[in-house]
């Protein structure tokens, strides 16, 4: 990858309005390893979007643009393109799904989530309740916006984040389809929420409710369709509708000096894909089922005082955190896969373990860092070792190393991928990672 971005954010008050406008254009230069990937879905599944790269990763797009105000003195009103976060954003979010995000450039791995996350056109009011030591968040999304802003967007097309083994291979090329018009998902339909967020003592809650697009697709098999006859000959992807009920607390414990954070996100009737089809696997094209999912975060942050051991100038932060995905009512004979395209069975728990160390050198201009996970239940794994150097007041440079650990990785599309999990996915995917960047 050599890539360019040039972002330009840009205010303006008008009386009792406060307008903003964020603009970004991205450009990048064919790598011969892109040509490879590109010549590869030119011959073999051609028509589709990897047969240009450069048309996935060059953009051009106003990605905010809305407007503030108040109304008296408890009501703070946003209309317009915007990025509202809940939660959780550190890698995997239970309650961060009022908008997707962009995977096709830098998946998993991109740590400034906004750059990623999707903005779309909503109107947000913030309502202070000074009585009860909170505030109410409302939430609209009328349903104005492309119909491609809606869910993930992940690369299927063969580019340089498709998952191994399928670099080269252009599932978009007719073999599947995006329905943005499902009965179950349809794009235009109004979404939306409420979440009240409150102190209590030493005690930081919060409770929401949400009613959005599942962040990942599924599949309308052709083989077993639901809602409509899909297009593409193995199916279209499709995001249905969702409601995510989420409750959330912050605190200190004081014993260990420890920010504790445990937040809870109940999702009934989630939409999961079937048909492990082993031993001749059929790879998610069984019938679609549904079933409540329960999604938890556990987050422990502790600031440890290394300066006396590792010569740092401030104290440096360590964060942990255990994510769990607990399907209800599991049943090994529902055949559930754990994703499309592979023959591995979903888990009833699906738990990952995360944590990273960030220190602090030249009065916290140097930071080195080390970032690391594992999937509990397969050993699938990853280590993100990096470097950050702020200069002066503009310039601010990383060097990132992505090291992903797959047990199970799957080396050929004639494997049915029976043992190949999420996280496996990743499988050839490291890489070195050098960014530089200007503010101005």
């Amino acid at each position: 990858m050599l890539r360019g971005s040039l972002e330009i954010d840009a205010s303006l008050k008008t009386g009792p309005l406060k307008w903003t406008a964020v603009g970004r254009s991205d450009r990048e230069v064919l790598t011969t390893y892109e040509k490879d990937l590109q010549d590869l879905a030119r011959a073999h599944t051609p028509g589709g979007p990897g047969s240009s790269l450069l048309s996935q990763y060059n953009q051009d797009e106003l990605r905010e643009f809305y407007v503030d105000t108040d109304v008296g003195d408890r009501v703070h009103l946003r209309l317009g393109k915007q990025q509202i976060v809940w939660g959780e954003t550190d890698f995997f979010h239970p309650t961060d799904l009022i908008q997707g995000y962009d995977y096709r450039w830098r998946s998993f791995v991109e740590p400034e989530s906004d750059e990623v996350r999707k903005p779309l056109i909503m109107a947000n009011a913030k309502i202070a309740v000074p009585e009860a030591n909170g505030t109410l968040q409302l939430v609209i999304r009328p349903g104005l916006d492309r119909k491609r802003d809606i869910g993930n967007t992940y690369d299927i097309y063969g580019g340089r984040w498709s998952t191994q083994p399928f670099q080269g291979v252009d599932f978009l090329s007719g073999i599947l389809r995006y329905d943005y018009d499902h009965p179950y998902g349809k794009a235009s339909s109004p979404t939306g929420g409420a979440r009240w967020t409150a102190v209590a003592g030493p005690v930081n809650y919060a409770f929401s409710y949400l009613n959005t697009f599942t962040p990942d697709p599924v599949l309308n098999p052709a083989a077993n369709p639901i809602g409509k006859t899909p297009s593409g000959a193995l199916g279209d992807f499709f995001f249905p509708k969702i409601n995510v009920y989420d409750a959330s607390i912050s605190s200190q414990i004081p014993a260990i000096d420890t920010i504790v954070n445990a937040e809870i996100a109940y999702q009934p009737n989630r939409y999961f894909n079937t048909g492990t089809g082993l031993p001749n696997g059929t790879q998610g094209s069984g019938p679609v089922i549904r079933k409540n999912v329960i999604l938890t975060t556990i987050r422990l942050d502790k600031e440890l005082s290394l300066e006396s051991l590792l010569g740092t100038n401030a104290a440096s932060l360590l964060s942990i955190q255990l994510f769990d995905q607990w399907i209800q009512n599991f049943k090994s004979n529902d055949d559930i896969v754990a994703q499309v395209g592979w023959s591995a069975p979903a888990k009833r728990h699906d738990t990952i373990l995360t944590a990273f160390l960030t220190l602090n050198y030249m009065n916290s201009r140097l930071n080195p860092s080390l970032a690391g996970g594992v999937d509990i239940s397969t050993g699938d794994a990853f280590i993100i070792p990096s470097l950050t150097y702020t200069v002066g007041n503009h310039w601010r440079f990383l060097a990132e190393a992505d090291i992903f650990l797959p047990r199970h990785a799957r080396t050929s599309p004639a494997q049915l991928g029976q043992s190949t999990y999420g996280l496996a996915g990743f499988g050839n995917h490291d890489q070195l990672l050098l960014r530089a960047t200007y503010q101005f």
